[in-house]
């Protein structure tokens, strides 16, 4: 299959240029001082010789080696080779350069899997082996539904560019009784209120706050679906092709300040931190997001109360999520018991 190896920078050598003595030294007769002129742009060329040879040595040193990611679109396409990016955004410009359609087109991203599996999606990292797979915009759709039960029964999430979709359909709710609505499925709208841009947490707060017995409309946008049959099963290409990448045990990580950093996976105790605060904000907010769950247990690291883990949320970004008190003794409880080893005990 075709590789679309155009997306690989080549790398731009600057040209070296130095001064030379011509360039700098200036004669002149006053006061007879053409001598100490001439000593003093000695050591200037002295100086650009030692400049020009720093400049070789840096130039000579072999470059960083590229992370370079497999991808495909969910529905069918050739392999292309993405790399070059620090954030979701960037991936997805990225993406639609490989593919040539816009980085709108794009709900989100499902690693080793083409299938609309939640438990798969990429989220606020990525493993160096994993394979992406481009889910796209597909048809769109406007259903009425009547708010019977003060939930609807779903948990939100979002693509981390602007897009938030369904993530969980709570069996017996509202939702789950509707066919036509799907795990997966973008909701672009509420009534009149276009929703592009809202992160996942504000989606559902404006569900929330419907009013019981009201009449809404949704607009949702499914995955773009097609037939598979002319991508070739994957059988681990990049094994082998990549010392010091090939553990399986690190990812490439987005950080909130738009940086990325190569990170080992979470230790036990810590993943099932995460997990569990991941569900507290589900059953809280509605809301689940494995990135967010990590940011919640990085302010915890060093602190031994409470009272300073509040402290630490409050002079954060997460500030802007609005925890209440009550939600912030359960995330110290959570946190406290995965360090003691309480919550790794009851899963075993």
């Amino acid at each position: 299959m075709p590789l679309f190896s155009s997306l690989l920078k080549n790398v731009k050598r600057e040209d070296i240029s130095t001064p030379t003595a011509n360039n700098n030294y200036k004669e002149t007769e006053v006061n007879n001082k053409k001598e100490p002129i001439k000593k003093q742009n000695g050591a200037q060329n002295r100086n650009a010789n030692n400049n020009l040879d720093s400049g070789l040595a840096m130039a000579e040193q072999p470059p960083k080696q590229k992370l370079v990611f497999h991808c495909q679109q969910a529905q069918g396409s050739p392999t292309g080779l993405i790399s070059g990016f620090s954030n979701v955004k960037e991936l997805y410009e990225k993406i639609s350069e490989c593919y040539d359609f816009p980085p709108e087109d794009i709900l989100y991203c499902t690693l080793n899997t083409h299938k609309v599996d939640m438990t798969k999606l990429l989220g606020g990292q990525i493993g160096l082996e994993d394979f992406i797979f481009v889910h796209r915009k597909g048809r769109a759709k406007e259903i009425e539904i009547t708010k019977t039960e003060d939930a609807l029964g779903l948990t939100i999430t979002d693509n981390g560019a602007g897009y938030a979709f369904i993530k969980r359909i709570k069996e017996g709710s509202i939702i789950d009784g509707i066919e036509y609505i799907q795990v997966g499925d973008h909701i672009e709208k509420i009534d009149n209120i276009n929703l592009i841009g809202r992160r996942h947490f504000e989606v559902a707060k404006l569900l929330k706050e419907i009013p019981k017995g009201a009449v809404l409309t949704m607009r949702l946008v499914e995955p773009l679906k097609a037939g598979f049959s002319n991508i070739e099963a994957r059988s681990n290409p990049r094994k082998g092709k990549k010392p010091g990448y090939g553990t399986g045990k690190e990812t490439l990580r987005f950080k909130a300040n738009g940086k990325c950093q190569i990170q080992e996976e979470p230790s036990g105790a810590m993943q099932i931190g995460i997990d569990n605060i991941n569900q507290l904000l589900e059953n809280f907010m509605g809301i689940n997001d494995s990135e967010l769950a990590t940011q919640i247990w990085e302010q915890a690291d060093g602190k031994q109360n409470s009272m300073d883990f509040a402290e630490a949320i409050d002079n954060s970004d997460l500030e802007d999520f609005g925890f209440t008190d009550d939600f912030i003794i359960e995330l110290w409880g959570v946190i406290t018991d995965a360090r003691s080893g309480r919550l790794i005990h009851k899963t075993s």
